[in-house]
C-alpha cells in the first residue's frame, strides 16, 4: 500500500496548526511511482471539493502494516 501524505489549510490563514491538517489517501494498487505520477490530479479534486482549503504540501510513501499510529 502507497499512502498519499498531504497538508491541507484554511486558503486565507496562515500556514499554522491551527489553520492546517494533516490527511491521507492510501492506494492499495500503487507504487511509490504511481502515486507521484497519480497525487496532482488527486489534490486537485480534493481541492475542488472543499472549497476554503489549499495543499500546502504533499508526499508519497509505503505503508507497513502495523507501524501507523492509532
Amino acid at each position: 500500500m502507497v499512502e498519499l501524505l498531504f497538508v491541507t489549510c484554511m486558503a486565507g490563514g496562515p500556514a499554522t496548526s491551527e489553520h492546517c491538517r494533516e490527511r491521507s489517501l492510501v492506494f492499495t494498487e500503487a507504487t511509490p511511482t504511481t502515486c507521484m505520477m497519480h497525487a496532482q490530479p488527486h489534490l486537485a479534486e480534493w481541492v475542488v471539493n472543499h472549497a476554503g482549503h489549499r495543499i500546502q504540501s504533499w508526499t508519497c510513501q509505503v505503508v507497513v502494516p502495523g507501524e501507523r499510529e492509532a
